[in-house]
């Protein structure tokens, strides 16, 4: 039985520990630094394997995957031999990257059923639309049924026990009238039911302001793409620190975002090359950001 003193003693530290360190007890930053595998796709579509050991010993602890198909699986492994790579290597994948573009335009669930089941399998908490193509989002309208047919996707998610979540380019803030897309996608969704993964690099890009993004809609973007921009052109990326995006403030403001989750990504403009890019990148996120 623990005593009335050692009980007041014990407390007291404790208290004593959040005190000093009141950012480590309530810090609303996952400490799990992400990596989206599409940064690494030369390399990934050819070695599965490999790829996955060298994230694992660059540091990060989270993947979101892309690639999946029905047939061959990630580029030739299953879904279930995934996981057992992802488990040897201290690794999960809270999200995946999903092709949605048949369900949306031909209300085909077979590959969303498919999709539904490799998530469950390797564990996941999100399956994520990548993309919207660009016959799908022509008018206010077409952004209209895209959020219906996510809804109606999100529901099948959460029978399985997923959440599903929407990755944005910049064509989602062009505007139509006083509107954007985006604009529809966030209010004609189910909160309950759909989050967004902002993609920061294109929101800025797209000229809009996260921060404000979040104050607007505080907790539904449960997810980032932390994706630099390269200071010369800005249609480059470049590695996290390096380029023109100041993430600091953007951080600061991780719990008002309701940010979960957040992947590294880096698609071009790599210094020296992909897989020493992504190094430079945990180095910075690791000291700097988290």
């Amino acid at each position: 039985m623990i005593k009335r003193r050692d009980f007041i003693i014990s407390s007291g530290l404790a208290l004593g520990a959040l005190a000093i360190a009141p950012s480590l007890a309530f810090s609303a930053k996952p400490k799990n630094i992400g990596l989206q595998l599409y940064t690494l796709r030369d390399d990934f579509s050819k070695n599965v394997k490999g790829v996955l050991e060298h994230v694992a010993k660059t540091g990060y602890k989270d993947v979101e995957t892309y690639g999946y198909s029905a047939e061959k699986g990630f580029f030739g492994t299953s879904a279930k031999d995934f996981k057992k790579i992802l488990s040897d290597n201290g690794l999960k994948a809270s999200s995946g990257h999903y092709d949605f573009n048949s369900f949306i335009k031909d209300n085909n669930a077979d590959f969303l059923k498919s999709a539904i089941e490799c998530a469950n399998q390797l564990g996941s908490e999100y399956i994520t639309v990548p993309y919207l193509d660009e016959k799908l989002r022509s008018d206010l309208d077409a952004f209209k049924r895209i959020a219906q047919k996510i809804n109606e996707a999100a529901v099948l998610c959460q029978k399985s026990g997923l959440k599903l979540a929407y990755h944005n380019h910049d064509f989602e803030f062009k505007k139509f009238g006083n509107q954007t897309g985006y604009d529809i996608l966030l209010q004609e969704t189910d909160k309950k039911l759909v989050d967004f993964e902002l993609d920061l690099y294109w929101a800025v890009r797209s000229g809009n302001d996260p921060l404000a993004l979040f104050k607007a809609n505080p907790g539904r973007f449960t997810m980032w793409h932390v994706k630099d921009m390269d200071k010369s052109k800005a249609e480059w990326n470049t590695e996290i620190g390096e380029g023109s995006i100041d993430f600091k403030p953007i951080f600061a403001e991780a719990k008002l975002s309701g940010m979960k989750h957040f992947f590294v990504e880096q698609e071009t403009n790599y210094s020296p090359n992909p897989m020493e890019s992504i190094k430079t990148s945990w180095d910075f996120v690791s000291k700097q950001l988290v």
